[in-house]
């Protein structure tokens, strides 16, 4: 597994716990990374912010979740990352 897979599922685990800031600051050392775009998308719907949201949801290519539950939605980019590192 990458740092930076480590690192987006931290902020996933994070996020989950309700630590917001804390996961948030994790996924600004990645704005590059289309993963991390999406769980930065995620992020700002939980913290209600959707202008914020859907600005991260296009930059990730994935702005067809942005109705999705966020706990839902960040289970599924959970198993995503743990997919890439099984394959």
């Amino acid at each position: 597994m990458t740092a930076i897979q480590e690192n987006l599922l931290s902020a996933i685990d994070l996020a989950l716990q309700g630590s917001w800031d804390a996961a948030h600051r994790l996924v600004q050392h990645y704005e590059s990374d289309v993963t991390a775009a999406w769980i930065h998308a995620v992020l700002h719907k939980i913290e209600g912010d959707a202008g914020n949201s859907r600005y991260w949801y296009r930059r990730a290519g994935r702005i067809d979740h942005f109705a999705d539950e966020p706990r839902a939605e960040l289970a599924e980019i959970r198993a995503m990352i743990a997919g890439q590192t099984n394959g």
